[in-house]
């Protein structure tokens, strides 16, 4: 059953069911656990969790829906009250690991035989530090190149022409509105800092190395690529003016960029299909792989992981929950329940792009019909396609701060305060240190 209770200003959710696992440490008839970083937004997350609170019982889950606090979840580590199970950014994991945090999943993986071969190699290459598994891989987000074919109709541009470099910082230009003293349309959003790493890439730049311990921020052809993508957001009207509007998106609901035509084209995770299904089915537009300066196309990869607090009191319950969130029939599960909602509501299911490629190949094989929405069927086979070509970041001991480190690096670039040049040897500087520290 699942019973839901007001907490504050959160709601917490109860999750129980029959049968399961002993209680691994608890000296009650019945451990309660405690989440970080999770939350039970749709029936996605919902059906999910029902089905691993189930594998518990009669242990249950308490799920308070706040994201990750990295200063919170070190606090409870130093007053040993961290919390059972924690959901993070894969890119963190490295830092938390090398920390002695997290636990190594060895024993969980052996004891309940969980075939880590249903993960993506290249998640599960995220959450693998020094040759030992720490998490266990949720979605895995692809990026690709969205472009709103209405607003880009009469430009004199195609939609491909959006993914030409030679053409680009003259369509983004001319696909610009400006109204008064701001914006009413960005003409192409480059997604920078967030997509720094796809940008390194499409330029030759490995940012970090496999070891996931050398920095490479300093290299003259990272700066480049980010003097271009700066470039970009220069010629319609500069940081201020973009960042401003963009900030004012209602990116996840009915008047949503693309419908309100206020975004010709961007960079974009591949879960935007999904909001685009459900709150503007009929908004014309065109998915394409970014590609690098030769016309390859490139995919950065990445997402979140569940991991289990080194401290945690009851790691094995914890286990069961973990192994069963990621399990490939627990995603069949919840994509059917989204397939069905979409069904009942007239509107397309774009699908769910997960960790599991088991899970994947029955969810594109089978629940993903979209034979009558040509523009959703074709995005969804872009994504598909672009995963052949799919990059991570590697695990690194540093992670966080890594990831700090290039962050705010871009952002003294676009706030003026650096160079590019510049502002990426004193990222470098602050990486290193970092990455040297945690060895």
């Amino acid at each position: 059953m699942v019973r839901k209770a007001l907490a504050g200003a959160g709601v917490v959710l109860l999750l129980a069911g029959c049968g399961g696992v002993g209680s691994g440490g608890d000296t009650g008839a019945a451990a309660t656990l405690t989440t970080m970083g999770f939350g039970l937004g749709d029936e996605i997350a919902t059906t999910r969790a029902e089905l691993a609170g189930k594998a518990i019982a009669p242990a249950t889950v308490k799920i308070g829906g706040s994201a990750f606090d990295a200063q919170q979840f070190l606090a409870s580590v130093a007053s040993h009250t961290p919390p059972d199970l924690v959901y993070l950014d894969r890119q963190l994991l490295g830092t938390y690991a090398a920390r002695g945090t997290l636990e190594p999943l060895t024993d969980c993986i052996a004891k309940q035989h969980i075939d880590v071969g249903q993960y993506r190699p290249a998640a599960l290459k995220e959450v693998t530090l020094d040759g030992k598994v720490y998490g266990l891989p949720e979605f895995y987000d692809n990026r690709v190149l969205l472009v709103n074919d209405t607003a880009v109709e009469g430009s004199g541009f195609t939609p491909q022409d959006l993914g030409d470099r030679a053409k680009l910082t003259t369509a983004a230009q001319k696909l610009t509105v400006r109204t008064g003293n701001g914006l009413s349309r960005i003409g192409f959003d480059p997604k920078i800092p967030e997509f720094l790493p796809l940008w390194a890439k499409a330029n030759g730049v490995q940012m970090l190395s496999d070891d996931g311990r050398t920095a490479h921020l300093d290299d003259p052809r990272l700066a480049e690529a980010l003097t271009y993508a700066k470039s970009l957001i220069d010629v319609q009207g500069g940081w201020s003016a973009v960042k401003a509007f963009r900030d004012s998106f209602d990116f996840f609901g009915e008047k949503n960029p693309f419908k309100q035509g206020q975004l010709a084209a961007t960079l974009m995770d591949d879960w935007y299909l999904n909001v685009l299904a459900n709150y503007s089915p009929d908004v014309r537009f065109s998915a394409a792989p970014f590609t690098d300066t030769a016309g390859t196309p490139i995919d950065w990869v990445t997402g979140s992981a569940w991991v289990i607090p080194a401290g945690s009191t009851h790691k094995e319950q914890a286990c069961t929950w973990i192994k069963t969130m990621t399990d490939a029939p627990t995603w069949v599960a919840a994509a059917k329940a989204r397939a069905e909602k979409r069904k009942a509501g007239g509107k397309a299911f774009t699908g769910v792009y997960t960790g599991n490629r088991v899970a994947d190949r029955e969810i594109f094989g089978s629940l993903v019909q979209l034979k009558d929405r040509p523009a959703f069927d074709a995005a969804v086979r872009t994504v598909l396609t672009a995963q052949d070509s799919a990059f991570t970041m590697p695990a690194s001991p540093a992670g966080s701060e890594f990831k700090t480190a290039w962050q705010n690096a871009v952002n003294r670039v676009l706030s003026g305060e650096q160079q590019p040049a510049d502002a990426l040897r004193q990222g470098q500087q602050e990486a290193q240190r970092a990455l040297d520290a945690a060895r």
